[in-house]
């Protein structure tokens, strides 16, 4: 599979685990801005994955090697904050990204999309 290709199937991917999240999880994820938002939140996480989980992997690998799934689970969680932080700039109007239920809200949300993004890397 082409480079543009697995890019594309990345983007779509995230796009629609962000709707399966807000549609069966939504006691912890909360999206408003209709099908807009969750292609900018798809694209936000796709472009992410590209240019700072690089940077992450080769920066956290000792802690990731002595602390292992643990680690990693906040590592994702860190990565889907950054995503929030970044929407949360962005015009209310246009997107609005709500994760609640405080620290396991956080946890199962990082989980789920950190497992998702794993399986895309096999792709």
């Amino acid at each position: 599979m082409s480079q543009p290709l697995k890019l594309t199937v990345k983007f779509l991917v995230n796009s629609i685990l962000m709707y399966v999240l807000h549609t069966y999880l939504p006691t912890y994820i909360t999206i408003f801005g209709g099908m807009a938002a969750f292609v900018i939140i798809g694209a936000l996480l796709t472009l992410m994955n590209l240019v700072l989980r690089p940077i992450l992997r080769i920066a956290t690998f000792p802690a990731r090697f002595i602390f292992g799934l643990p680690f990693v689970i906040l590592l994702n969680a860190v990565f889907f904050w950054l995503t929030y932080q970044i929407i949360l700039q962005m015009d209310p109007s246009l997107i609005v990204l709500a994760v609640t239920g405080g620290i396991w809200g956080w946890t199962l949300v990082s989980i789920i999309v950190g497992a998702v993004n794993w399986g895309m890397k096999k792709v």
